[in-house]
C-alpha cells in the first residue's frame, strides 16, 4: 500500500472491538468501499475481530489492508472514545508517509463516493454478492475467531498446554483466571482457553463484548483490572491475565496477584522463546523494545547472543524490523507484546508456563534471579508464596508454552 494506490478491485478487512458506533461505521465503510471500486470486504461477524486477528486475516488472504474500529484501551459508550486504525498489506500499522498523506487529503477533500442505500447483513456468516455499476461486489462475513485459532495451533503445542492446565497424574492442573474486560478478546478466550484447551468456564470472566465495556475502562493494569487483582490475591489461581478493548495489550499476574511488569514479561518470554514450536521452526532472530521499556530484555539478548533494538514508541517501528528479518519478539511499556507471526501486539502473549509446583512463576522468576535480572527480594517472595526447594542450578526442563 502506498499513499497513491487505487482501491479498484482490491480486498479489505474490517473488524473492531464492538464499541459504540462500530455498526454505523462499518455500514459507512462498506458503502464507501462499494462506491470506490473495492471488489470485496471481509468483516468479522457482528463487526467483532481483535486487532491481532485482523492482522492475521490480512496476511492470510493477501488483502490490500484493513480497517480496525477501536480506541484501544480507552473507554467506550456514547460519551466514550472511538477510533480507527489503518493496517497495510503486511498486517501492520500504516507508516507515517501514508497517515501523513491521509491527513493532508482530509484538509482539502471536496467530495467522496459511496453507495448510500447499500446495506449488508454483518450478523450472518457467509458470502453476500451484489452488483455495483455492473461489477460484482462481495461482502464476506467470517467467524471472528476461527482463522486465528487455527494459526495459534500452528504456533503453540496445544496438547502440552492442556496437560499443564489439567495435570498429568503426578501433578495437579494449573488454575487460571482470565479477564476479557468486556472487550473483543472474550470470544477468543472462550473458544481457545475454554473450548480448545479445556479450562473451566469459571476461568474466563467478562467475555461478552459490550459497546461500553460494561461501564469500565478496558485498560489491563492494576487500577482498571482491580477486580482481577482482588480475586488473584485470594491465592486460588496460579496465573491471571487481563486484556484491553481490542486485544493487543495484556497484564500478567502470578499467584497471590504477583504483578509481572511488561518489561519483565518480555524478558521472560525472550529467555524461553525457543521452547515455542513456531520459533523452533523459524529460529529466534532478535529482540526489540520501546525506549521507555526497562532493559531486562537487553540482558537476555546479551546472554543469548541475539540482536537487541531500542525504538520509539509505536508498533510500526517494530514492523519494519520484522519485515527485514531481524526481529522475532518485541514489547513496549504500555503492556503490548508481539512477535513476527503477525505485525501487531498479540493478546495471547507468548506466555511461558512451567509444570512445577502448579505455577509458571516459580521457575521463570528463578531464572531471572539466577541471572540478576530481578530485584533481590524476588527469591524471598517465591520462598514465602510457593514453598519450593532452594535449588537455583537445577531449573526444570519440562517447559510448556501457552497463549
Amino acid at each position: 500500500m502506498t499513499a497513491n494506490d487505487s482501491l479498484e478491485g482490491c480486498t479489505l478487512v474490517v473488524g473492531g472491538d464492538g464499541r459504540y458506533f462500530s455498526e454505523n461505521a462499518i455500514r459507512i465503510i462498506v458503502q464507501m468501499a462499494a462506491g470506490n471500486g473495492v471488489s470485496k470486504v471481509i468483516i468479522g461477524q457482528n463487526g467483532i475481530m481483535s486487532t491481532p486477528a485482523v492482522s492475521h486475516v490480512i496476511r492470510k488472504y493477501n488483502t490490500f489492508g484493513g480497517i480496525i474500529l477501536t480506541a484501544s484501551h480507552n473507554p467506550g459508550g456514547p460519551n466514550g472514545d472511538f477510533g480507527i486504525k489503518l493496517n497495510i498489506s503486511n498486517g501492520g500499522p500504516a507508516p507515517s508517509h501514508i497517515t501523513d498523506k491521509i491527513y493532508s487529503l482530509s484538509q482539502s477533500i471536496k467530495q467522496y463516493r459511496l453507495c448510500p442505500n447499500f446495506n449488508a447483513n454483518i450478523s450472518q456468516i457467509g458470502l453476500q454478492e451484489f452488483k455495483v455499476d455492473g461489477k460484482t461486489f462481495q461482502v464476506e462475513i467470517i467467524d471472528s475467531v476461527q482463522d486465528y485459532l487455527e494459526y495459534m495451533k500452528e504456533i503453540f503445542d496445544f496438547g502440552a498446554i492442556r496437560t499443564l492446565l489439567h495435570g498429568d497424574g503426578g501433578t495437579d492442573g494449573l488454575p487460571i483466571l482470565i479477564d476479557a474486560m468486556s472487550g473483543v478478546t472474550g470470544p477468543y478466550v472462550k473458544r481457545i482457553i475454554c473450548d480448545e484447551l479445556g479450562a473451566n468456564e469459571s476461568s474466563a470472566v467478562n467475555c461478552t463484548p459490550l459497546s461500553d465495556f460494561g461501564g469500565g475502562h478496558p485498560d489491563p493494569n492494576l487500577t482498571y483490572a482491580a477486580d482481577l487483582v482482588t480475586e488473584m490475591k485470594k491465592g486460588s489461581h496460579g496465573f491471571g491475565a487481563a486484556f484491553d478493548g481490542d486485544g493487543d495489550r495484556n497484564m500478567l499476574l502470578g499467584k497471590n496477584a504477583f504483578f509481572v511488569t511488561p518489561s519483565d514479561s518480555l524478558a521472560i518470554i525472550a529467555a524461553n522463546l525457543d521452547c515455542i514450536p513456531y520459533f523452533q521452526k523459524t529460529g529466534v532472530k532478535g529482540y526489540a523494545r520501546s525506549m521507555p521499556t526497562a532493559a531486562a530484555v537487553d540482558r537476555v539478548a546479551e546472554l543469548t547472543g541475539k540482536e537487541i533494538f531500542e525504538v520509539p514508541t509505536g508498533w510500526k517501528f517494530f514492523g519494519n524490523l520484522m519485515d527485514s528479518g531481524r526481529l522475532s519478539l518485541c514489547g513496549e511499556e504500555s503492556f503490548g507484546t508481539g512477535s513476527d507471526h503477525i505485525r501487531l501486539e498479540c493478546f495471547e502473549n507468548l506466555l511461558v508456563l512451567v509444570r512445577f509446583q502448579n505455577s509458571f512463576l516459580v521457575v521463570l522468576v528463578l531464572y531471572f534471579v539466577k541471572n540478576s535480572l530481578f530485584f533481590n527480594n524476588s527469591y524471598s517472595y517465591l520462598l514465602k508464596n510457593y514453598n519450593f526447594p532452594m535449588v537455583l542450578e537445577k531449573i526444570p526442563s519440562n517447559i510448556s508454552c501457552v497463549l
